[in-house]
Order: structure tokens, then C-alpha cells, then sequence
């Protein structure tokens, strides 16, 4: 076996010696100030033992070097005679080995056996040993407990098989019937007071919404496909539109109903001729343009959702175009907004049934939820998202309901002396003295 001299910086060496030069037995030139051949080559032995304690040194290979990066070893394990107590090869690491489902990261100034083994990410795996980067998973595939291989995700949506689809399928189903009662107890007491006071049209149409605003958040669960993602958004954004206008013209009529003084009046005959009826059609097709345009242009269609939930892809319908939804989420708002505000200057106007009062306080309750639900939509995503959206719609048309419709037929049904002519006269009468 060969081995080197130390290296001495040249500045601490005698200038005798920075001179000397010679060959070894080996052949070698060795200098003390310099290297001139960074070649190095060295026998690598191993001692056997005999009896008698004789013992015999056996080449087993050989280490040479050119550089620092250029290196070879050859080592034959087989002529290696290990001493008893070693009952397998020992292992030259630093570290224990890193199993699959980790990876190694190398120790900072330490040999390069040495590493700590850490786990694979989320989404990602490792299947062999000692493996120095993780591979992820398909959008299709997710890790399994142990990281070591992928395995296929489950499809799924927010059914109505689940829980929480069944408690909103039973929610819309419970307000739809509970509307279709209402209609059918106005249509029943129509030509009471109490109803011709509320103008029965404008009452019907907006039971009439509010029943399909119900219906509609059926269509956000189940599994999602073409017709229900078109239906959706556009069904949403429609059957509110007549709702929240119909509330408009509701309160509009009631405004020109107390600005009537005298016969004849411009105010009479917008009164008498129902104008104020009109602004359903109109706020109507204004929405009807923006669903058609955001038809042509970028239609939902149906997406998957491979992150929000593991071990599962969420079919979902996606908006496709979000600037043409807000526009018509937007609209519905300004609408909103806009009925609120004259519902509210008109809350002290002397009505009979307080129903400048009613609307005043659907609006505020229709407005809260909706902004409410602009705030939670952001921060949610797959199934959640829809059942935002959908308990969003039940909410705010459960508003509306309750707000305007439930006093009437409390005091239709339980208190009918109030809304018969001769109540209706004393009640007038009260309040006037």
C-alpha cells in the first residue's frame, strides 16, 4: 500500500527543502512544495487469520484516482474473510436507509452517507428505496397512508343521497310546499280585504317566483351535467329578477296609492292603470340579455375539482365566463338594492297591514344574506361552495316568504275579523281618532 506526504504551504517550508525532488519506489515524483501528479493509487488489503496466529495480508482491490471527480473502486466481496461475530456484511452509513414513502436530504457538512429521511409531501410518493426526490401523484390519483404508491380517486358530487344534500333537498321541497299553500290560501281569500289591499296580482307572481326561486336550488345537487349546468345559473338568475321586481312594483304601488289626493291626478292613473306593474317585464328582459349574452359568449359547463377534497374528484359546474356572472349576480343585487330603498322611505306611510313595513323588511333580509353569501363564496370550494349557493337561494327566498306573505295569513286564517270590510273600517277608524 502507498500512501502520501502531508501538504505544507511552500511559505513554511525551509528554502532547502522547497528544492527537494525525487522518485519513490514506486516510480512517482514527489516534490514538497508542489503536486505534479494528483494521480493516486492504493491497494486495498485484508487481514486473514490463521492458526497459530499467522496471518496474511490479500489483496481484495485497488482505489485510484485521477481527480478529484474522475475516481474508481474495485473491491471483490467475495475474497473479503469476515472475523466470526459478524454475521452479514456491515453497512457503511451514517444513516439508516430511507424506506419508500420518504426521501433522503444530505446532512450540511457532513459525508455524503449521511442524510435525514423525510416524508413525501401530500400529493406526492416515493417507491424505492433511499430515493432522492419524491414523484407526485396524477390529478387523477392520490397517495396512499404509507406514500409509496398512488391510488385512483373516487368520483363524487354533492348527491342528494348524502346528508347534507338531503337536508337541502328537504328545505327546498318543506318552502315549496309551504309557498304552494300560501298561493293557494290567497287564491282561496281573494276577494277579502286583506288580499285586494296587497294587489292580487303582484301577490300571485311573486308566490309564483318564489316558488320556482325553491325549486331552482334543486338543480344545484345531483350530479352535475350539461342541462342542469346551463339551467342553474341561468334559472337563479331569472326567477329572482321577477321576485325582487315584483317587489319593487308592490312597493311602488303603495307609494302611489297614498300620493293619490284628488281624482283625476297623473298619480291616479298611473294607479288605476297598473303601470307601476311594468317594471316586471322591463328589469325582466334587462336580465334576460345578460344570461343571453353570457350564453353566447362563455356557457357553464361541467368541471372537475381534483384538490379540495382527498381521495376525490368533485364534478362541479363551472361558470365559465365569471365576469358574465357577476354582472348578472351584480344586476340582481342593484335591483335588490333599489327596492330596499324605496321600500324603506316608504316604511312610514300609513298602510292598514303594514305592508311598506313587510317589504322594507324582506329587502333587509334578502340584502344580508346575499352579501353574506359574497363573502363565505370566496372561501370555499367543491361541495361546499354548492351548498352555500344553494342554502344562499333558500334563504333569501325564505325571507321574502316569511316576511311578507306569513302576517297575511296569520290574520287571514287565525284572526279573519281583521281582514273582513267592518275591521278593516274599525281599525281605519282607531287610528284616525
Amino acid at each position: 500500500m502507498f500512501s502520501l506526504f502531508p501538504i505544507v504551504p511552500p511559505l513554511q517550508l525551509h528554502p532547502l527543502l522547497r528544492e527537494i525532488q525525487f522518485t519513490n519506489s514506486a516510480g512517482e515524483d514527489v516534490s514538497f512544495h508542489e503536486i505534479r501528479h494528483r494521480m493516486a493509487h492504493y491497494d486495498i488489503h485484508n487481514i486473514v487469520n490463521f492458526p497459530a496466529g499467522f496471518r496474511l495480508l490479500i489483496k481484495i482491490g485497488e482505489f485510484s484516482s485521477e481527480s478529484k471527480h474522475d475516481q474508481s473502486l474495485v473491491l471483490n466481496e467475495e475474497m473479503i474473510e469476515w472475523p466470526v461475530a459478524f454475521m452479514e456484511t456491515p453497512q457503511s452509513l451514517c444513516s439508516q436507509r430511507c424506506g419508500p414513502g420518504f426521501r433522503k436530504i444530505p446532512q450540511e457538512g457532513r459525508p455524503v452517507c449521511c442524510y435525514t429521511c423525510v416524508v413525501c409531501p401530500e400529493r406526492d410518493i416515493s417507491n424505492h428505496t433511499d430515493a432522492e426526490q419524491c414523484i407526485p401523484c396524477a390529478d387523477h390519483e392520490y397517495p396512499n397512508l404509507e406514500r409509496n404508491h398512488c391510488l385512483p380517486k373516487l368520483v363524487t358530487f354533492l348527491g342528494f343521497e348524502e346528508f347534507l344534500g338531503m337536508a337541502l333537498t328537504c328545505m327546498g321541497l318543506c318552502f315549496s310546499v309551504l309557498t304552494a299553500a300560501v298561493l293557494w290560501v290567497f287564491v282561496k281569500h281573494r276577494d277579502t280585504p286583506i288580499v285586494k289591499a296587497n294587489n292580487r296580482t303582484l301577490s300571485y307572481i311573486l308566490l309564483i317566483a318564489l316558488l320556482l326561486c325553491f325549486l331552482c336550488s334543486l338543480l344545484f345537487l345531483g350530479r352535475p351535467n350539461t342541462a342542469t349546468c346551463l339551467l342553474q345559473q341561468i334559472a337563479f338568475g331569472l326567477v329572482f329578477t321577477v321576485a325582487v321586481s315584483t317587489v319593487l312594483a308592490k312597493t311602488i304601488t303603495v307609494i302611489l296609492a297614498f300620493k293619490v289626493t284628488k281624482p283625476g291626478r297623473t298619480i291616479r292613473r298611473l294607479l288605476v292603470s297598473g303601470a307601476s306593474n311594468s317594471v316586471i317585464p322591463i328589469y325582466f328582459l334587462i336580465q334576460l340579455v345578460l344570461c343571453g349574452i353570457w350564453l353566447g359568449t362563455s356557457p357553464p359547463f361541467i368541471d372537475t375539482d381534483a384538490h379540495s377534497e382527498h381521495g376525490h374528484i368533485i364534478l362541479v359546474c363551472n361558470k365559465g365566463s365569471a365576469t358574465a356572472f357577476y354582472c348578472v349576480l351584480g344586476y340582481l343585487g342593484s335591483l335588490a338594492l333599489a327596492s330596499f330603498t324605496v321600500a324603506f322611505l316608504a316604511r312610514n306611510l300609513p298602510d292598514t297591514f303594514n305592508e311598506s313595513k313587510f317589504l322594507t323588511f324582506s329587502m333587509l333580509v334578502f340584502c344580508s344574506v346575499w352579501v353574506t353569501f359574497l363573502l363565505v363564496y370566496h372561501s370555499t370550494k367543491g361541495k361546499v361552495m354548492v351548498a352555500v349557493e344553494v342554502f344562499s337561494i333558500l334563504a333569501s327566498s325564505a325571507g321574502l316568504l316569511g316576511c311578507i306573505f306569513l302576517p297575511k295569513c296569520y290574520i287571514i286564517l287565525l284572526r279573519p275579523e281583521r281582514s273582513s270590510l267592518k275591521g278593516l273600517k274599525k281599525r281605519v277608524s282607531s287610528k284616525g281618532s
